[in-house]
């Protein structure tokens, strides 16, 4: 499902000329706390019994008990939020010059 994500906004930054994807340091202010303190969250929702993750539909690997999907996606999902956001902020300007 990330894939599909990624495959629905990435191609946003090419066709608007975003350059998000150049600002490495302001995506990485932008994404890295909310990660931080979601991932928190997770690890000790999941070590606590409040959710859990299904084997069978993640991958094996697990780093401090959580799936590596987990990690993807709270990454993935903020940065299809600032494409969308900045293409969004593009059209916008568009129309409004026009």
């Amino acid at each position: 499902m990330l894939g599909f994500v990624l495959i629905g906004t990435l191609p946003l930054h090419r066709y608007f000329r975003l350059g998000v994807l150049r600002q490495r340091l302001r995506l990485l202010i932008a994404i890295l706390p909310v990660a931080v303190v979601f991932v928190i969250w997770d690890v000790m929702a999941t070590a606590a019994g409040h959710w859990r993750f299904d084997p069978a539909q993640t991958f094996a690997i697990r780093v401090w008990g959580l799936p590596l999907e987990e990690y993807a996606f709270f990454v993935v999902i903020p940065l299809a939020g600032i494409l969308t956001f900045e293409a969004v902020a593009v059209v916008r300007s568009r129309r409004r010059s026009s």
